[in-house]
C-alpha cells in the first residue's frame, strides 16, 4: 500500500486558493479513477475535479466554503503500489485549467460506460441506491432523467428527516459568495451616483410589434433589450466617459472603443452577467441572437469563463418585475450600469391633450468618482431622445446637434 496526495491544480486566471463547492466522496470510500471527487469554485465558474488514481479516500482537505491554496494537499488516497512510470508519463505536464475545463464542459464516458451527469445527480443516485447505467438520458442524465425514474420505478428520493428548528443555517459559498463580496466592494468602493427618467417607447414599440408581427420564425422575434441595447450603443459614441473601467492597481481609467455588453441574466444560481463582445458591430438581429445565446448558457450553466468576463458597460433588467424604479449596483471594475424597468401603459398629456402613452424608466448608476453627474444625465437624455425616436437607432452616422 502506498499513499498518493491530489494537490489542488492551478485553475487559471492567476487564481493563488479556491472555494471548496462540494464533495462528491467521503473519508473511508472506495473511488474510482476518473471519478469525480467534487467540485472547487473559481469567480467565474465551479469546476469538476477527478480522481487521478483509484484508492481509498484518507483525508479530505476541509468542507465545502472552506479555501484550499494552489499546490496544496486535496485528496489523500491509500492506493496499490504504483507500478513505474514510463519516460512520457514522468514528462507529462500537470493538469491545466483548460484541460480541466474542456473536460468539463465536453465530458465523455470513459472505458466501462461511465455514466455523464452532474456532481449533483450522481449524489442523489447514491443515496437512493440507483445505478445510474439504468437511467435513459439524452447523452447526459439531468434531473429531469432521475425524478422520471424514480416515479417509473416507485423509488422514493431521499430525503433527510428535519430536525425541529425555527431556523437553517445556510453557508455562504459558490457564486453566492462571490456576489456578496462583489456587491460589498462596490458600495465601499464607488460612490454611486444614480438618475431616473422616464422614457415614452411609444413608437418604439410600435416599431418592434410591426417587426414581429412579420417574423415568420420565432427566434427572428424581438424583445425590447436589442433596441434598449442598441440606443446605449449609440449613446456611447458621444459619451465615451461612461464606456469605461477603472484599474484599481495602476490607478488608471481605460476608455474603451469596443462595447462589450454585460447583460446581468438572473439564474438558478444567482445573479451572473454573461458578455457581448464587440457589440457596437452587430446588427440588431445579431445582437438579439448573442443576448439570447448568452443569456440562456448562463441560466444552464453551460457558459463559458470567456463570455463571464472583460465588459464595459452593463444593461439589467428585471422585465416584468421591473418596477418603476431601481438603483442597480456597478459591477466593477465598470462605471456605468443601466437599469431597465417596467414598461407599462399610462395617461400622459401630449400636446396639451390626454392620450395614453407606452411609459418606462431607466434607472442607472455611476461611479460618481469618474462620471460627473452632468454628463451622466446628459447621457440619459440622450438615449430618451433616441429610443423616443427610435429611427435614429438606425442611422448609424447620425449625431446631435441642438
Amino acid at each position: 500500500m502506498s499513499e498518493h496526495v491530489f494537490k489542488l491544480p492551478d485553475l487559471g486566471e492567476g487564481t493563488v486558493e479556491s472555494e471548496i463547492g462540494e464533495w462528491n466522496i467521503a473519508v473511508g470510500e472506495m473511488v474510482a479513477e476518473e471519478d469525480i471527487v467534487g467540485t472547487m469554485m473559481t469567480d467565474k465558474a465551479a469546476v469538476e475535479l477527478v480522481a487521478p488514481v483509484s484508492g481509498k479516500v484518507i483525508s479530505l482537505a476541509g468542507e465545502p466554503g472552506d479555501m484550499v491554496a494552489v499546490g496544496a494537499a486535496l485528496v489523500v488516497f491509500e492506493t496499490e503500489a504504483q507500478p513505474t512510470m514510463t519516460k512520457a508519463e514522468e514528462d507529462k505536464p500537470e493538469a491545466t485549467a483548460d484541460d480541466i475545463e474542456t473536460e468539463r464542459e465536453v465530458p465523455k464516458a470513459k472505458a466501462g460506460g461511465r455514466v455523464v451527469t452532474s456532481p449533483t445527480i450522481r449524489r442523489l443516485a447514491k443515496e437512493a441506491g440507483v445505478d445510474l447505467s439504468d437511467i435513459v438520458g439524452s447523452g447526459r442524465v439531468v434531473r429531469s432523467d432521475f425524478e422520471a425514474h424514480l416515479i417509473s420505478t416507485g423509488t422514493a428520493p431521499t430525503t433527510i428527516k428535519a430536525e425541529p428548528t425555527k431556523s437553517t443555517e445556510i453557508k455562504v459559498i459558490g457564486l453566492r459568495r462571490v456576489i456578496a463580496e462583489r456587491m460589498t466592494a462596490a458600495n465601499l468602493e464607488a460612490p454611486h451616483f444614480s438618475y431616473v427618467e422616464e422614457i415614452d417607447i411609444t413608437e418604439l414599440e410600435a416599431l418592434r410589434q410591426h417587426h414581429n408581427g412579420r417574423a415568420a420564425d420565432v427566434n427572428a422575434k424581438l424583445t425590447l433589450l436589442p433596441f434598449l441595447s442598441l440606443a446605449l450603443i449609440r449613446t456611447l459614441r458621444e459619451f465615451p466617459q461612461c464606456n469605461t473601467t477603472y484599474d484599481k492597481e495602476r490607478n488608471v481609467l481605460l476608455r474603451h472603443e469596443a462595447v462589450h455588453l454585460g447583460v446581468a441574466t438572473q439564474t438558478p444560481d444567482g445573479l451572473k452577467v454573461p458578455v457581448v463582445r464587440h457589440a457596437e458591430r452587430l446588427a440588431i438581429k445579431d445582437l438579439a441572437a448573442e443576448i439570447r445565446r448568452v443569456a440562456t448558457a448562463a441560466r444552464d450553466n453551460k457558459i463559458t469563463k470567456e463570455d463571464l468576463g472583460g465588459s464595459t458597460i452593463t444593461i439589467t433588467s428585471l422585465g416584468k418585475l421591473g418596477g418603476i424604479v431601481s438603483t442597480p449596483v456597478l459591477n466593477m471594475p465598470e462605471v456605468s450600469i443601466i437599469g431597465v424597468n417596467r414598461a407599462v401603459d399610462r395617461p400622459m398629456v401630449v400636446k396639451g391633450q390626454i392620450a395614453i402613452r407606452r411609459m418606462m424608466n431607466l434607472s442607472s448608476s455611476f461611479d460618481h468618482r469618474f462620471v460627473d453627474g452632468y454628463d451622466a444625465a446628459a447621457m440619459i437624455q440622450r438615449m430618451k431622445e433616441i429610443l423616443e425616436h427610435p429611427s435614429i437607432i438606425f442611422i448609424p452616422q447620425f449625431r446631435h446637434f441642438s
